[in-house]
C-alpha cells in the first residue's frame, strides 16, 4: 500500500480545535444547510401526518362505516392522502442512511485525500489520527440526533393510527418495522463510518459514493435477514379448521404438526372443511398447525439487540478506518511531533 505523503508541521496554532471546528463548519457548510433542510421539512412532514393527516383519515373511516348499511356517499380522498404520506415520509426516514453514506464516501475522506487538502490539514500540526476523528465526531453527532429524531417523529406518526385507521401499518410492516426503531438511526451513523473507510481505501470520490452506496445496502439487508433471529421466537398451535395459521407478527416458520408432534413446514392446503385438504392432512397425519413467530412485545427486544449489533460494527469500521489511516500515513508521527515541539 502507498503511504500517503505527510509534509513536516509548519505552525501549532492552526491545529487548536477552534480553528479545526470553523475549518469542518467552513468546509462542509453546504451539507450541513442540506441536512438542517431535509431533517425539519421531513420532520415537519411527520408531525403533519401523525397530527392533521391521521385525523383527517380517521374521520374518512369514520365515514365510509356510516355509509356501510346506508348507502351514502363518502369522500375517501383523505384516507388515500393520509395513505400516500405515510409511504413517503417511510421512505425517506429509510433512506437517511443511504443518503449519509453517499455523502460521507464521495466528500468525507476521499475528496480531501484525491486534491491533497488532507496533507495540507496535516501540515498545521493536525495528526492525521486527529484530522480523521474530527472528520467524524461532528457530522457523527450530527447524524445521530437528527437521523434519531426523525425515527421517533415516525413512530409517533404511525402510533397516531393505531386502533384508529383500518388501514394503518401494521407493527411488523418492513418498512415500518425499520423506520420505526433506532437500529435504522445506528445504521445512519455506520453508513457515516463506512464512507469514511472506504473513502481512504478508495481516494476518488465517485468510487467512494458507489462503495458506500453497497456496503451501506450490504449491511441492511444483513440485519434484516437476521433480525427474525436475534431473539426466542414464541410457538403457537391452531386448529386444522382454520384456514391458515395463528398468531400475526414477524414469521420465522409455519407449517403442519404431526400426531406425533414433528413439524411440517410449508404443507397448508386450507380448511379442513374442504374435503381435498382433509385428505390431504389425514395422509401427513396433520392434527393442527404451528407458527413460530415474533408477536408485539418483542419489537423492542429485536430492535435494541439489531442496534447493539450495528453499534458494534460500527466500532469496529471506526477502528478500522483509523488503522488503515496509520498504515498509509506511515511511521511519520513522531517527526510531526517533534516538529510541532
Amino acid at each position: 500500500m502507498t503511504a500517503l505523503a505527510t509534509p513536516p508541521v509548519t505552525g501549532r496554532t492552526a491545529g487548536s480545535s477552534p480553528h479545526l471546528l470553523r475549518w469542518l463548519l467552513r468546509l462542509h457548510r453546504p451539507a450541513l444547510l442540506a441536512w438542517t433542510v431535509f431533517a425539519l421539512v421531513l420532520g415537519g412532514l411527520l408531525l403533519w401526518l401523525g397530527g392533521p393527516l391521521t385525523d383527517a383519515a380517521v374521520e374518512g373511516w369514520k365515514q365510509y362505516h356510516a355509509c356501510e348499511a346506508g348507502g351514502c356517499v363518502y369522500d375517501p380522498s383523505a384516507v388515500g392522502r393520509y395513505k400516500d404520506w405515510y409511504t413517503y415520509t417511510t421512505i425517506a426516514v429509510l433512506a437517511v442512511p443511504f443518503l449519509v453514506a453517499a455523502w460521507s464516501g464521495a466528500t468525507l475522506t476521499s475528496r480531501e485525500l484525491e486534491h491533497g487538502t488532507a496533507q495540507l490539514a496535516w501540515t498545521q500540526s493536525v495528526s492525521p489520527a486527529r484530522w480523521l476523528a474530527a472528520k467524524l465526531a461532528l457530522p457523527a453527532v450530527l447524524v445521530t440526533v437528527g437521523s434519531a429524531v426523525l425515527v421517533g417523529l415516525h413512530h409517533w406518526a404511525w402510533s397516531t393510527g393505531q386502533g384508529r385507521l383500518d388501514s394503518a401499518k401494521s407493527w411488523y410492516d418492513i418498512g415500518t418495522y425499520a423506520a420505526n426503531g433506532p437500529a435504522t438511526a445506528a445504521l445512519t451513523l455506520a453508513a457515516l463510518v463506512i464512507g469514511a473507510l472506504i473513502g481512504l481505501l478508495k481516494r476518488n470520490s465517485l468510487a467512494s459514493l458507489v462503495g458506500s452506496l453497497f456496503a451501506t445496502a450490504f449491511l441492511w439487508s444483513a440485519m434484516a435477514i437476521a433480525t427474525p433471529y436475534l431473539w426466542p421466537t414464541v410457538t403457537k398451535l391452531s386448529s386444522l379448521k382454520n384456514t391458515v395459521p395463528q398468531g400475526s407478527g414477524i414469521v420465522v416458520d409455519q407449517g403442519l404438526v404431526t400426531s406425533t408432534g414433528a413439524h411440517i413446514a410449508n404443507q397448508q392446503c386450507g380448511s379442513t372443511t374442504d374435503a381435498g385438504c382433509q385428505a390431504v392432512y389425514a395422509k401427513l397425519g396433520a392434527v393442527g398447525y404451528y407458527n413460530d413467530y415474533h408477536p408485539q412485545s418483542h419489537y423492542w427486544p429485536l430492535q435494541l439487540t439489531a442496534t447493539a449489533i450495528i453499534l458494534a460494527v460500527t466500532a469496529l469500521l471506526t477502528l478500522a478506518a483509523f488503522r488503515l489511516l496509520q498504515r498509509q500515513t506511515g511511521p511519520s508521527a513522531p517527526a510531526r511531533k517533534a516538529a510541532a515541539v
